[in-house]
């Protein structure tokens, strides 16, 4: 049998798009070599996600006196709440697999590798088989990269040192975690270990946290956690890491001091690399730049017919990025015209608070040799969030062009991964200032202080 379509990895983009191309009348195939939904759904944003839910009560319970609630002897049983998370992966996975059947998606379970181009079209192996399509879609993500850190290595070997994958089932929380890397699923995890009552230390190269996220904004987290009793250590270089499970140390470099931090546990989350070796690309010519699948904003590749989507083209490595990339590599093969605005991705970071944030800063748009202004005004303007948020100092930043166009939108605070979406559409549609003003916010809402601020303009 020839497919209309294969595709190489069953994450957002690989899962989704082979449902829009079913559903548009294509003949598709789906391999996916562990389990339907990929790092997202299984080791990433949704276990993610529980914990941190989970984590939020605590924090509640525990803070409760400041809203005139007292509760006493509040606590968390961790290996109950990883119990809770693998109940939501495996409700999630299933649904994703019954998505699949409805839509007519075979589905193969085992690893893809293309072995070449035929009369009939692309053939790709799988275990003893070999199918054919005339199209194919690579979706094989990312993984974890571990950095050549001396004893990293036999470190995460032994179990020391873990990556996200590893965390996320661990039934015993440590006693003291050192976090590698102050990016966004550092940050995360740092954040759920410390409310359940680990000690946490947080080890970044960089002079910030966060990494791109506004300057501001990222100092207000690192102050919210600092009192939380979180430990940064920024600047830092990590020499080495050496221990076994339940004792050792990392050892890091700063302002050329050498200090060691002993730890039960290692959280190397230093970023991710895109999954494209052993995938057979060689096979017929796919362009690769550092690793990643180059691709247009269609999602065409070097090869035609070979189209590429989500981690694997290294370009946003977000799941709602890939969604989208997954649709409209699909929307071109159907003779639909699409192209991902990159402009107006969101991106959030499920601390508590939250952050969210789209399109430029003034740095960034800088770089970009636009002219812009940024604006920022307090959540508390917002009489929910005064309401919500004993002492919040969440903000809402907005970085607008020369022609008053908003060209980022920047928060802190209550809700800002549920509001970040409107102000993207404000960034993609590149309304002014006057066009919000005339938007109905509901009130009282937190996000209405976007109108607010747009009347301080």
């Amino acid at each position: 049998m020839v497919y209309d379509l294969i595709v190489l990895g069953g994450g957002p983009a690989g899962y989704n798009a082979a449902e829009r191309a079913a559903h548009g009348g294509m003949k598709v195939l789906l391999m996916e070599e562990r389990a339907l939904g990929g790092v997202c759904l299984n080791e990433g944003c949704i276990p993610t996600k529980t914990l941190l839910y989970s984590a939020k009560i605590l924090d509640y319970a525990h803070h409760g006196d400041a809203y005139g609630v007292t509760v006493s002897g509040a606590s968390l049983d961790h290996a109950k709440v990883v119990d809770r998370k693998d109940k939501v992966v495996r409700t999630l996975v299933s649904g994703v697999a019954a998505k699949m059947k409805g839509a007519g998606v075979t589905v193969v379970n085992g690893t893809g590798v293309i072995t070449g181009k035929t009369a009939d079209g692309f053939a790709v192996s799988c275990g003893s088989d070999t199918y054919t399509a005339k199209q194919l879609l690579i979706c094989t993500g990312s993984s974890a990269a571990v950095p050549p850190i001396p004893g990293l290595k036999d470190s995460v070997a032994s179990g020391f040192a873990v990556t996200n994958r590893e965390i996320l089932d661990l039934r015993v929380a440590p006693k003291k975690l050192v976090v590698v890397g102050g990016g966004v699923i550092g940050l995360e995890m740092a954040s759920y270990f410390c409310s359940i009552g680990s000690e946490v230390t947080v080890v970044e190269m960089l002079n910030k946290i966060a990494g791109p996220t506004d300057a501001e904004i990222s100092s207000i987290l690192q102050k919210n956690y600092a009192k939380r009793g979180v430990t940064f250590l920024l600047g830092a270089k990590v020499a080495s890491v050496v221990g076994k499970p339940g004792d050792g140390y990392v050892e890091y470099e700063k302002d050329g001091k050498t200090e060691k931090i002993p730890c039960e546990l290692v959280l190397v989350s230093t970023g991710r690399r895109a999954r494209t070796a052993g995938i057979g690309l060689e096979t017929i010519g796919v362009l690769t730049e550092r690793g990643a699948i180059v691709t247009d904003a269609g999602g065409r590749t070097s090869v035609p017919g070979v189209w590429a989507a989500g981690d694997v083209n290294g370009k946003s490595m977000l799941a709602h990025t890939a969604y989208r990339e997954g649709e409209a590599a699909v929307n071109n093969m159907l003779g639909r015209k699409d192209a991902v605005d990159y402009r107006a991705i969101p991106s959030v970071i499920y601390t508590n608070p939250e952050v969210g944030c789209v399109g430029e800063t003034v740095e960034s748009a800088a770089k970009a040799g636009l002219k812009a202004t940024e604006h920022t005004i307090s959540l508390r303007y917002s009489g929910r969030y005064v309401a919500e948020n004993e002492g919040g100092d969440g903000i809402v930043k907005i970085v607008l062009g020369e022609h008053r166009e908003i060209l980022g939108v920047h928060m802190i605070g209550s809700y800002a991964s549920e509001i970040i979406y409107g102000a993207a559409a404000m960034v993609a549609k590149a309304e002014r200032v006057e066009d919000v003003r005339r938007l109905v916010f509901p009130h009282p809402t937190v996000c209405e202080v976007i109108r607010e601020e747009m009347f301080m303009i």
